[in-house]
């Protein structure tokens, strides 16, 4: 971690010693990693002595590991991502409404403005009604699997059969 950090520009190095989380790949099988592959983790505790990592996951023998930073436009860049692959799925469907819950670690805190994923959402989806609350651990899928999540949003949508639109 300190040599990844140290390699780093003072800019990038500044924002990832205040937002650095680690990266598990769900399938450490595949040639190249992207968007989604990863379950981020916190990283809890450093040991200087021995150079070990906690984290508050247990990765398995030989998973692939990689350094993330939580950063504000990537999140922004996501959660618009995954939103049109949503609506460009919808088909003839109709978005009714939502239930957006949202981690206490994003928000006005990391967006510096207030309301930014409930923004997001009606910027793609347009003016579905919208309820949600702020939370602290979110459940969502990564590849097949679910888990509880931290720094994320996790939105449900009710929607139309294809067929009443």
């Amino acid at each position: 971690m300190h040599e990844t950090l140290a390699g780093l520009d003072e800019t990038t190095r500044q924002r990832a010693e205040r937002n650095l989380l680690v990266g598990l790949a769900m399938n450490e099988y595949q040639d190249a990693h992207g968007r989604g592959d990863f379950l981020i983790r916190n990283i809890v505790g450093v040991d200087r002595e021995s150079g070990a990592l906690a984290i508050n996951e247990h990765p398995r023998v030989g998973q692939t590991f990689q350094f993330q930073v939580r950063d504000a436009a990537a999140a922004d860049a996501d959660l618009r991502a995954q939103l049109q692959a949503f609506r460009d799925r919808l088909g003839g469907a109709t978005a009714l409404g939502s239930l957006l819950c949202s981690c206490n670690g994003r928000g006005q805190g990391l967006f510096g403005v207030a309301h930014h994923d409930a923004a997001a959402l009606a910027d793609v989806l347009g003016a579905v009604p919208t309820a949600g609350f702020f939370c602290n651990g979110e459940i969502g899928p990564v590849g097949r699997r679910i888990f509880l999540h931290g720094f994320t949003a996790s939105i449900a949508v009710l929607t139309s059969p294809a067929s009443e639109t």
